[in-house]
């Protein structure tokens, strides 16, 4: 169902809902009027029928009660007033005690007990609409009662004047007005489908023209001249110039190609990056970027060339490229052995090899073509070795600005008490030894942080070895047991990085792990997981250690690798700017994703070995 059908169909609900909801509030209104009303006239005839039996009593003062209202002109006069409102069942004079009817518009129900109804007043005031409706029933009619109680002037009652309503006759008369409703509400309801209809296939016309023009563009078959000239100003139109303008974009597209060709030469040439794109048949299509640095010839000699003559199978470069383009596999960054140009094959050197499989080719050809490209790992090395050494002066920088921190208290305390003992000397109080003790304690202080600031930047000799990062994860997760397990701290371990092996010093990399796991423990004092996972990437390895504790706020985030900082009273806030050291000294890197209330996950990732 395309989005006009939806809403045109919506728009039909939507009449259909409102002319429901107002036929069902007109259906509702008019049934409570008819209780209502109902109500109203027996209440009316309920003092009309008592007056009649007052009078008859009063005309036969000599007469016992219940002989006195056997009077058939009683009886007429009750019918009389039942005739009055086709929704009354019955109008009957009962014995206030014994329940007995003694006068009834329906003669033929004198000597019978009354039945004991519902108070109809109370039904009409409180009922709910969905009651009422249960009450006009035929299967199961219901009947109501209106009383009015005849006392001596004692005020001892003696009869009770009982109108009988039955709801079921209220039915009866609304039936008309129902009919007429009905009938009204689909006149309506024809309508609005009707005036939907017509508004839906005027609005969503402008519509389908910017479908066929897309469809146009599409296809390649798009000509702003066969458009209209006249454009409207509203949405659709304006969307449809949009698509008019570009239309003619695309179609002068391309012209573009070669600027694009020449910039995406530009580009691979200052990567030094070679790329090469060849068809499905195996001839080249496209080459660009460093291509002679490679290959030790001009680029525009190798244009339609088989691929086996630029890349012969007998090397190992142009073996691995036949076999991807056999079996479609990909490969990412292979570093594979070449003889340099105008070198034998005895002294080689070094490229990094990717392989993709193309299903488009250049110049709209389909088919499964094959993108080649070469890249230099020395320069690779390089632009790492710069990333690296921002990373450490960044790192520094963090140091520093512990150190700095800590190292300012203690002047500044120094600073204080100098000036207090000064002020002593010259109001000749010589009692100066409290300033001289704590001036005594800042320089210790300051002493030690200069220490710890020392033993951490002087250069570390690292005993590399090559370690499976199995082993590694291991090795953490047994030294972390028995402290998790006294913490009452669930252990779970994900390792998905079976075969991959890092170059690191095992001992310090270690230590530096711990630090997180152990900040990790601390963080969750109640209990909670501790989860440790392992995982690869291209080149990288990446091991995680999530907790489930209250996290780490946003505004300490920024401060958690500065040496000193803590957030503990016992805390040295040297442990994770070690652990940030040591992974820096490994050429890695170390993150952290937190939100408070529901846990940390520090990431440590490091170079695979190769």
């Amino acid at each position: 169902m395309n989005l006009q059908a939806k809403l045109t169909l919506g728009y039909v609900l939507l009449a259909v809902a409102m002319v429901g909801v107002i036929s069902g509030l007109d259906f509702a209104t008019n049934t409570q009027q008819q209780f209502e009303a109902t109500l109203d006239r027996a209440e009316l005839l309920n003092p009309l029928a008592a007056r009649a039996v007052r009078t008859t009593l009063n005309s036969q003062l000599s007469v016992p009660l219940r002989t006195a209202l056997r009077d058939p002109e009683l009886a007429s006069q009750l019918l009389d007033l039942l005739t009055k409102s086709p929704t009354i069942l019955e109008i009957a004079v009962v014995d206030a005690k014994t329940n007995d009817i003694l006068a009834d518009s329906d003669p033929a129900r004198i000597g019978a007990k009354a039945e004991p109804y519902p108070d109809f007043r109370d039904f009409v005031t409180r009922a709910s609409l969905p009651e009422k409706l249960k009450v006009l029933r035929p299967n199961a009619p219901h009947y109501f009662q209106l009383d009015k109680v005849l006392a001596t002037p004692a005020g001892d009652p003696v009869l009770r004047v009982r109108v009988v309503v039955a709801p079921v006759f209220i039915s009866n008369v609304i039936a008309p007005t129902i009919r007429h409703n009905a009938l009204l509400a689909i006149l309506c309801l024809a309508g609005a489908v009707a005036v939907t209809l017509l508004f839906s296939a005027l609005a969503f016309r402008p519509l389908g023209r910017l479908r066929h023009q897309l469809d146009l563009v599409t296809k390649g078959e798009y000509d702003p001249e066969k458009l209209p000239g006249k454009q409207g100003t509203d949405e659709l139109s304006v969307m449809a110039s949009k698509v008019n303008l570009l239309g003619q974009r695309l179609r002068g597209a391309q012209y573009e190609v070669f600027d694009l060709r020449g910039n995406i030469d530009r580009l691979l040439v200052d990567l030094e990056d070679a790329v090469f794109i060849f068809n499905r048949d195996g001839r080249l299509v496209f080459a660009s970027g460093s291509v002679e640095k490679f290959l030790g010839r001009d680029r525009s000699d190798l244009t339609g060339q088989q691929i086996t003559v630029i890349f012969p199978p007998t090397t190992t470069l142009g073996l691995l490229i036949a076999q991807a383009l056999q079996t479609g596999r990909t490969i990412r960054n292979r570093r594979v052995p070449v003889a340099s140009p105008g070198e034998t094959a005895a002294a080689l050197a070094v490229v990094l090899l990717s392989v993709d499989t193309l299903e488009t080719l250049p110049g709209g050809n389909t088919g499964s073509g094959l993108l080649v490209r070469l890249r230099d790992p020395e320069a690779q090395r390089k632009i790492g070795r710069e990333l690296q050494t921002a990373d450490r002066l960044a790192a520094i920088s963090r140091v520093s600005g512990g150190v700095a921190h800590e190292v300012k208290n203690p002047l500044n305390a120094i600073l204080l008490h100098v000036e207090v003992a000064k002020a002593k000397l010259s109001r000749g109080d010589t009692d100066v030894q409290p300033q001289m003790e704590i001036i005594s304690r800042e320089i210790l202080r300051l002493d030690r942080v200069v220490k710890t600031f020392l033993d951490f930047t002087k250069p570390v000799e690292l005993n590399l070895s090559i370690v499976p990062l199995q082993d590694l994860l291991g090795e953490i997760v047994d030294l972390a047991q028995p402290q998790a397990e006294a913490a009452k701290i669930r252990i779970q371990v994900l390792n998905d990085a079976e075969g991959a092996a890092v170059r690191v010093d095992r001992d310090l990399l270690k230590q530096a792990v711990l630090n997180v796991v152990v900040n990790a423990i601390e963080a969750m004092p109640e209990g909670g997981e501790l989860r440790f996972e392992a995982i690869t990437a291209e080149d990288t390895a990446e091991i995680r250690i999530a907790d489930s504790g209250r996290g780490i706020p946003p505004e300490l985030r920024d401060k958690i690798f500065r040496l000193y900082f803590t957030t503990r009273k016992e805390g040295s806030g040297i442990g994770l700017a070690m652990t940030f050291r040591i992974v820096q000294l490994h050429d890695g890197t170390i993150d952290f994703t937190s939100e408070p209330g529901k846990g940390t996950t520090f990431f440590i990732r490091l170079p695979i070995a190769v």
